[in-house]
């Protein structure tokens, strides 16, 4: 067992993926540059030596290189797609939605369309073009599976779930918790690393997990969130509030079983996301605890968002746009104040 970052969790899953099935390799830009980066967050640092024809380095062009791992997988590859930076999956939109996403249901089942996407998100300093949370435009698209690992542990488990899926998978890594290690280092980097056991292991996809054992409200939520919620409980476990904090690690599909059995005890809920609050995860998730778990709730449902603008390149203005502890705090206290 040895402790390593998310980044190493995500590469050591690719290699034993790679070494595993010979029809499993990684593409992207700048994913296997000797002497560089692997790939802009360090992932594939390295495996270029590994598998010399396997780590395929494109020109910038996502539209190009999703079609390659489209057409690839057609023909029984396996592609793990490397996006630098999860804003660009807009230029290869209609590789994505309109071919990846729908040609195992357009055939019937008769094609497979195996593409694994890693897409790092997040809000770290870089403005409105490079900083997105993506998961609301993905949520809506039928076809793909959703991954937002938080830990380390869970990173490898989901990541080696996904390489063996039939079905397309996206997978959002948050670009604060990939860790400090290596060439690459992130401000504000939160440490998600993990004890790693040396067996072989997988999760499976759309199977949520409790973080924090709580019986006076249920927080969800995922990738920087959660640890900032697990702040946030232990800020209220001081005023004699017991939070329990949902990580749901898969929004499509999505552990809804894990949700109800929650509520059910707590009676509140509060819905943590780093996207804007318009048309966002929590707003899905608000629709169907609404809609099929009214009965438990003493209070009303409460969602922690951006706000509906563009992401700021200030670090002043940032920092006020994403939320930390400290609003979740605030909103927990709100409804516990409502239904007392």
């Amino acid at each position: 067992m040895a402790r390593l970052t998310l980044a190493e969790a995500l590469r050591q899953a690719i290699r034993e993926e790679m070494q595993r099935d010979e029809n499993v390799y990684c593409i992207g830009e700048d994913i296997g540059i000797p002497g560089g980066w692997g790939g802009a967050f360090t992932v594939t640092l390295g495996l270029e030596k590994e598998f010399p024809d396997r780590i395929i380095n494109t020109p910038i062009s996502e539209a190009g290189f999703f079609g390659v791992a489209l057409g690839s997988s057609l023909k029984g590859l396996r592609p793990i797609v490397d996006v630098q930076y999860g804003d660009f999956l807009f230029c290869a939109m209609d590789q994505i939605a309109n071919q990846i996403a729908k040609l195992r249901y357009m055939s019937g089942g008769k094609l497979k369309t195996p593409v694994v996407m890693r897409a790092p998100v997040g809000f770290t300093g870089r403005g409105a073009q490079h900083s997105q949370m993506l998961e609301p435009f993905f949520q809506c698209l039928p076809g793909i599976k959703i991954l937002v690992p938080a830990t380390a542990y869970d990173a490898k488990g989901l990541l080696k779930s996904a390489v063996r899926d039939d079905n397309p998978v996206l997978i959002f890594e948050h670009k604060l918790l990939y860790g400090a290690k290596g060439a690459r280092t992130e401000p504000g980097s939160v440490d998600a690393s993990s004890e790693i056991p040396d067996e072989e292991y997988t999760i499976p996809i759309g199977k949520g997990i409790v973080r924090r054992q709580g019986t006076d409200v249920t927080i969800i939520a995922t990738l920087l969130m959660m640890h900032r919620a697990c702040e946030a409980a232990e800020m209220l476990e001081k005023e004699n509030i017991k939070a329990e904090i949902i990580d749901p690690r898969c929004l499509v599909p999505f552990d809804w079983e894990i949700v109800k059995e929650s509520i059910s005890k707590t009676g509140r809920i509060v819905i943590v996301e780093e996207s804007p609050r318009n048309g966002g995860v929590g707003a899905e998730i608000a629709a169907k605890v609404a809609e099929e778990m009214l009965d438990y709730l003493i209070a009303p449902v409460k969602r922690v968002a951006a706000p509906d603008t563009p992401a700021p390149f200030s670090p002043a203005l940032e920092k006020f746009y994403v939320s930390d502890a400290e609003k979740i705090v605030k909103a927990v206290k709100e409804i516990i104040n409502i239904s007392s």
